[in-house]
């Protein structure tokens, strides 16, 4: 083989690697997350056999669902599927109506979350995410000549995340709502919106928030268990109590999967929200450590990406999607760590969830695709609205 071959060879090599590398790293993050996942959810439900069978393969059913969906998340042309924006985005709407006021919703723990359908039950507020961050990203690219003006760069945007924070919040579901409110204003400072109108937005947020957590005797219980976690340990601060101990517990090895205490009734809804808990309990601060540095990687990863981006539509997009999952992520490790009050946001990939399973691999996919595309772009040298 000659030099020239050789050196052809290495660089398509190296080509490939530069292509498809991001790809392979967020796919391999991803899975073993949710293998983790997974085997969390078995550990957790051990001490009941029945009850444990039931939730493996109610998981694995929505994961190989997920993976479905994923898939054909990342095989469309995102530009083309952008004309369906507003009739999807209108489509979630009038589910999240459904699930308020009409007899499918479900009521489950005072918060009325869940759309009830022949055979299956869906958190809407979950695919609520997915539809704002796609509308948004197809607004504030079909409009960013104009964005720096009143009307386009604050109504306008006003009224759609208001219209899906307000519905989310009222269900009651605060800690989604909080978390597509802080997608959207970061996903509307990288547009270009002017900083007076988003701090106009969070201000108004902001208010809406005190005001509805002045009013609600249960929300303001929330609050004082977590400034003082001590002394409501028996009470509003049980299951925080319980999972930071867990966590103590678990020191640097973990007392070894399947073997941990907390998960036997001291937390509960351990397989959901507090599942990060009983990993590090069950395999210590590597494991745990080890969770944090992945989402941290997918985090870069992305953002390291963004450069390459060849139209505004497909940046704000990819940005809104990973933000979603490494904000949500990030909450619910402040939650479970106690850094923030305790709310109900699912660990992306690993707690026991369907609708949010779903979400986030559709998630992954509208970001795969875009990674995809950019890379057989990378020679375009102009950015296109």
């Amino acid at each position: 083989m000659t030099s020239h071959a050789i050196e052809s060879g290495n660089y398509d090599w190296l080509n490939s690697l530069r292509k498809n590398g991001p790809l392979i790293l967020i796919l391999l993050t991803v899975i073993s997350l949710t293998l983790l996942g997974l085997t969390a959810l078995y550990s957790v439900s051990q001490a009941d056999s029945i009850h444990s069978r039931n939730l493996m393969m109610k998981q694995i059913c929505w994961i190989i669902l997920a993976i479905t969906l994923g898939s054909l998340t990342y095989t469309i042309n995102l530009d083309n599927f952008r004309k369906y924006a507003w009739l999807q985005a209108t489509v979630i709407v009038t589910l999240l109506l459904l699930v308020l006021y009409t007899p499918l919703g479900v009521k489950v723990n005072g918060a009325q979350r869940w759309l009830n359908l022949p055979g299956i039950r869906i958190q809407v507020s979950e695919f609520a995410k997915i539809g704002l961050i796609f509308l948004l990203a197809h607004y504030l690219a079909s409009n960013h000549r104009n964005i720096k003006k009143f009307t386009y760069g604050f109504i306008y945007p006003l009224a759609i995340v208001g219209t899906f924070f307000g519905l989310i919040f009222i269900q009651p579901d605060m800690g989604t709502a909080i978390l597509i409110g802080s997608v959207s204003m970061i996903m509307l400072f990288f547009a270009g919106v002017r900083k007076f109108h988003l701090l106009i937005m969070i201000l108004l947020a902001a208010t809406i928030f005190i005001t509805a957590v002045s009013k609600n005797p249960e929300r303001l219980d929330r609050i004082s268990a977590f400034i003082d976690i001590d002394s409501h340990r028996t009470d509003g601060a049980h299951q925080l109590w319980q999972g930071i101990l867990a966590l103590g517990l678990g020191g640097e090895y973990g007392t070894g999967l399947g073997i941990g205490r907390q998960k036997l009734a001291y937390i509960p809804e351990a397989h959901t929200d507090f599942i990060f808990s009983v990993i590090g309990e069950e395999l210590g601060f590597a494991a745990t450590a080890g969770i944090v540095l992945t989402y941290l990687a997918i985090f870069i990863i992305c953002i390291l990406q963004l450069p390459n981006a060849t139209n505004m539509f497909q940046y704000i997009l990819m940005s809104g999607a990973v933000l979603i999952i490494t904000l949500q992520a990030l909450f619910n490790l402040g939650v479970v760590t106690g850094c923030l009050p305790t709310k109900g946001i699912p660990l992306p990939f690993i707690s026991y969830g369907g609708s949010n399973i779903a979400a986030m691999s559709i998630l992954v996919g509208i970001i795969l695709n875009c990674i995809r595309n950019w890379s057989h772009k990378i020679s375009i040298k102009h950015f296109e609205i």
